[in-house]
């Protein structure tokens, strides 16, 4: 693997199940049990009823672009080759929302739209850390 020159996420206890999901290939986020609720970010406690019985389950990996952003100005050194870069919070089908980057958008960042159907597309950027990043759904897909 190539040295990867960007900040990485650090795993702990809370967060780790989902981090080697994504290593896995095969996303999970937490579920309540209690409200059944799908839960992204992950954290000890359900933010809709309080619940500590929070299970990891299995999501599609499939959603549609909440909002997002178009990134022309770096924020530091280790990005500047990326601009410019969509930066969305994406809807997975499951109803959860999370912050992401969207790639293979044909070098063209300024197609992205709200509401476009994205998928779940894993970057491996070191052995220990896979990124969860999206990209669009084919129009035969959509």
């Amino acid at each position: 693997m190539t040295e990867y020159t960007k900040p990485l996420p650090k795993a702990d206890p809370v967060t780790a199940p989902f981090w080697e999901s994504l290593k896995r290939e095969k996303i999970e986020v937490q579920r309540c049990d209690d409200c059944e609720a799908h839960i992204f970010y992950p954290r000890a406690l359900c933010p809709y009823c309080s619940s500590r019985r929070l299970k990891w389950t299995p999501v599609s990996g499939r959603g549609r672009i909440y909002t997002l952003t178009i990134v022309h100005k770096a924020p530091g050194p280790a990005f500047k080759a990326d601009a410019p870069y969509v930066v969305a919070l994406v809807e997975l089908d499951e109803g959860c929302r999370m912050m992401t980057n969207i790639v293979d958008v044909l070098a063209d960042p300024d197609h992205v739209r709200i509401g476009m159907p994205v998928e779940i597309v894993y970057h491996h950027v070191t052995d220990d850390v896979t990124l969860p990043k999206f990209r669009p759904v084919a129009r035969a897909e959509a």
